[in-house]
């Protein structure tokens, strides 16, 4: 855990300034030996606090569920347990919208309504919607101001009331399941299979910027990849590489891909 690591690990002046940000607060708590946190973070974000920060007991990746997209990084001193962060001393809240459920609004809808009323981004974390209800999870401190300045998905009025995280409705993610043989664990190979694209196409992608490994930019169609990623590839979705198993008699490897549907 070293902060000089940080010119090495950003790529713009946004990044420095972030994980500055987030060495700061973690540190605080580390040398005060009280809970500390972030605020919610993309997949990027936590992959390069991932490798600012390394494996330092106590600290956690948290959005409310096991598998939250946007996370807050926290720090529990030894004399708490991993359940503070679901209890009411948790710096994550939940909210509850409820409208009219003819009203069919999307992510998208609550995303901007939520910026539109003057919250930022990174004060809110993933947002789960159901048919009716839409549950949302903010920073500790802006859940006053949410339940007071927030009214409005669209032209859809809501109804905001306080839940446990651990009332949360998180829907089922849809998946097709995909089992296949390739000649390597490329990157470009995995995509190809996943998406049912000639590889020449998924190296397109690559180069042209438009693929995420765990939320990290590459352009390297011939990176190896390995077990448990998640590949996002701009245009085309996201897939996450389940299982890597044997090679086959005729020395091909065995895979299960996951397609998000």
């Amino acid at each position: 855990m070293d902060r000089k690591n940080i010119e090495k690990i950003a790529h713009t002046s946004e990044d420095r300034y972030l994980l500055a940000k987030l060495w700061d607060k973690i540190n605080a708590g580390i040398n005060k030996n009280i809970m500390a946190n972030t605020c919610f973070l993309s997949p990027r974000e936590q992959e390069m606090a991932r490798y600012l920060f390394g494996d330092i007991e106590g600290l956690y990746y948290f959005g409310g569920y096991e598998d939250s997209e946007r996370r807050m990084l926290i720090y529990l001193p030894d004399y708490f347990t991993e359940d503070i962060m679901y209890e009411e001393e948790s710096p994550v809240t939940c909210i509850r919208a409820k409208f009219y459920e003819n009203d069919e609004l999307s992510h998208r809808d609550f995303l901007g309504a939520l910026i539109g009323s003057g919250i930022e981004r990174e004060c809110v974390g993933d947002i789960l919607v159901g048919k009716g209800t839409c549950d949302f999870f903010v920073t500790k401190e802006m859940t006053s101001y949410v339940m007071q300045n927030f009214i409005s998905a669209g032209r859809t009025k809501i109804s905001l009331s306080e839940i446990t995280i651990k009332e949360a409705s998180v829907p089922k993610a849809e998946v097709k399941e995909i089992k296949d043989t390739l000649a390597s664990l490329r990157l470009d190979a995995v995509i190809s299979s996943g998406f049912r694209i000639g590889r020449n196409l998924a190296s397109q992608y690559i180069e042209g910027g438009k693929v995420q490994i765990n939320g990290l930019p590459t352009e390297k169609p011939d990176k190896q990849v390995s077990q448990g990623v998640k590949i996002s590839v701009r245009g085309l979705g996201k897939i996450l590489l389940r299982e890597v198993n044997g090679q086959t008699k005729k020395g091909r490897i065995s895979v299960i891909i996951e397609r998000y549907i």
